[in-house]
């Protein structure tokens, strides 16, 4: 593993500058499984040491739990990362375990409060709408947010899943720097509509899962047999039961350019996701994520890898023949409104 630092990539027309893959932070403390804090922490540094500067984490990972424990790392390296982070999903009072998606003005204002204090910095590099609540007209949302900007609480704005005219609409009342949304070899429903859209105006992509949440990696099979109970990913349809067998059948054609590369299935996915940028013309930096020091090393490493054309067109097929969709309710996602 070389140290050299990975390449950079600006988000948005007048955005930050960061490490061209960032960190997604989400499994350190939610969602995954039992993670080592110890070892996330040595994670963290690592990642830093090899150019990874952007760290994603959202409010309602952990239920706040995950911005409290990246606060001690990105104090101490306060002026070398970029830190997103995201609102709108609410947790009711006495239910831990529910959500419900809230875009309105007093509640974005509440939540932007309790992140600052939770990071406890001055200052959100980059703030993004977790997900649509279709019941509030996105121009108040933005703005709202944009009201952020002006008094100094966040830098820029995101966007999370959201189609591509939503993205219009919010770009014509402030600047957004990125948009967040699944993509790789296994989801790629966003190039139709927000893709195209992101280009137009000038947008970064940051594809979340660019690893299909471990499946392309190959380090799991079937959810339920392989996976902790507390495991976010048994209740996705495309991991379990007949779905999980039929799309660990089409991690064939990875194997084969993997093998070709002298390289793991993850960095093939990870090499695909980044080189898409280059297919589609516009800034694109995954942030996969991981609790493992081994793993951001190998992780930075794919983005030094470049598929050729051939390489390209045996991965294309994939997406189009995978069992199951991401989620088992798709109405909050851009391709549940596209």
């Amino acid at each position: 593993m070389t140290d050299s630092r990975i390449a950079t990539a600006q988000l948005g027309t007048d955005g930050p500058t960061v490490g061209v893959q960032g960190l997604g932070c989400m499994g350190m403390s939610f969602a995954y499984g039992p993670a080592d804090a110890g070892e996330s922490r040595a994670t963290l540094e690592r990642a830093l040491e090899l150019g990874v500067t952007f760290y994603d984490t959202a409010d309602a990972y952990g239920a706040g739990e995950n911005e409290k424990f990246l606060s001690p790392f990105f104090k101490a390296h306060r002026d070398e990362v970029v830190i997103a982070t995201k609102f709108a999903l609410s947790i009711p009072p006495g239910e831990p375990t529910k959500r419900v998606i809230r875009n309105d003005r007093p509640y974005i204002r509440q939540a932007v409060e309790a992140s600052l204090k939770r990071l406890d910095v001055d200052v959100i590099d980059l703030y993004y709408m977790h997900r649509r609540d279709v019941n509030v007209p996105i121009e108040e949302t933005v703005g709202a947010m944009a009201e952020l900007v002006r008094e100094g609480k966040v830098k820029h704005l995101g966007l999370s899943e959201v189609t591509g005219g939503e993205l219009r609409t919010a770009q014509a009342v402030h600047p957004i720097a990125a948009v967040q949304s699944e993509w790789s070899l296994f989801s790629r429903d966003i190039e139709a509509g927000v893709v195209p859209a992101a280009r137009e105006l000038g947008v970064a992509l940051v594809p979340y899962s660019p690893l299909g949440r471990g499946f392309l990696t190959g380090s799991f099979a079937n959810a339920e047999k392989d996976l902790t109970a507390d495991d976010f990913r048994r209740l996705q349809p495309r991991f379990t039961g007949d779905n999980a067998a039929a799309n660990a059948a089409l991690l064939e054609p990875v194997r084969a350019v993997a093998k070709a590369h002298d390289a793991s299935l993850g960095q093939i996915a990870l090499a695909w996701v980044q080189q898409q940028g280059a297919v589609h013309g516009l800034p694109v930096v995954p942030i996969p994520g991981t609790s493992k020091r081994a793993r951001v090393e190998e992780n930075a490493t794919a983005t030094r890898i470049v598929l050729t054309e051939e390489e390209l067109g045996l991965l294309e097929p994939i997406a189009a023949k995978v069992a199951g969709d991401r989620y088992a309710d798709m109405t909050f996602t851009s391709a549940g409104r596209e």
